[in-house]
C-alpha cells in the first residue's frame, strides 16, 4: 500500500514546486533592445482630430486630470506565497523521506 502512495507523494512535492515556482518574480526588468523613439504607424487625419477634440474637452473641465501612478508594485503577496509553497513543498519530502526510513 506504501508504494502506492509514493507516487501520489512524488506528484504532489512536483505540484507544490510549481506552486511555489509560480510566485517567483521574473527579473527581465530592462528591454533587450532599445526602445522605438518614432511611432510604429503613422496616425490617420480622424485619429489625430478626434485626439485634438478629446485633448480640447479635457482642458475645458479644468478637473487636471492626472496620469495613474507608475511606481514599483507590491510584492508582499509573491513573497509570501513563494514562501508558503516552498514550505509545503519541504514539508513534504520531510515527510516523505521520514516514511521511506521508518519502512512504511
Amino acid at each position: 500500500m506504501s508504494s502506492a502512495r509514493r507516487p501520489l507523494l512524488t506528484a504532489t512535492a512536483a505540484g507544490t514546486l510549481l506552486g511555489a515556482l509560480w510566485f517567483v518574480p521574473s527579473a527581465n526588468a530592462s528591454a533587450d533592445q532599445p526602445t522605438r523613439t518614432e511611432p510604429s504607424a503613422t496616425p490617420s487625419a480622424q485619429v489625430t482630430q478626434q485626439a485634438r477634440v478629446a485633448a480640447e474637452t479635457a482642458d475645458s473641465t479644468g478637473n487636471g486630470t492626472r496620469l495613474a501612478d507608475t511606481g514599483s508594485f507590491d510584492t508582499t503577496p509573491y513573497v509570501i506565497g513563494g514562501t508558503v509553497f516552498l514550505t509545503m513543498g519541504a514539508g513534504f519530502v520531510a515527510y516523505s523521506v521520514r516514511r521511506e526510513r521508518l519502512g512504511f
